[in-house]
């Protein structure tokens, strides 16, 4: 059974709109999260690595705000959720990550996260 987990990446201020570009499409996931990602028109992404990829579903979608995806290959009620959050009084920028793994598999999952999270900020210049 797979527990939910979520992580917040406290990011400096910065442009909301160019972070949700990374975050939600194909190119920008592609910049920092895979080696390619690939969508079709019925909402299913592939993302490719060197040796392996995975397909998602995009299964909700908040315009700059937040989007989540179920891997195929999970029970229906997982999914990873990346969130962005703005501060109204410091303008400070947060990503929250919502995703599930077995106990054994989590701590190895939350430091995927990181490294990802982390290529992203580069990215994104912050």
């Amino acid at each position: 059974m797979k527990e939910k987990f979520t992580i917040e990446f406290s990011l400096k201020k910065g442009s909301t709109k160019s972070l949700w570009k990374l975050i939600s499409t194909p190119h920008g996931l592609a910049e920092w999260m895979a080696d390619n990602v690939d969508a079709d028109n019925t909402g299913v992404y592939t993302f490719s690595w060197s040796k392996s990829s995975e397909r998602a579903k995009l299964i909700d979608i908040q315009p700059e705000e937040r989007i989540r995806f179920r891997w195929l290959n999970s029970p229906e009620d997982t999914y990873f959720e990346i969130e962005i959050i703005k501060s109204e009084l410091t303008g400070e920028i947060s990503l929250l990550l919502t995703d599930f793994a077995a106990s054994d598999e989590k701590e190895d999952l939350i430091n995927l996260w990181a490294a990802e999270i982390d290529m992203l900020i580069r990215r994104i210049g912050l």
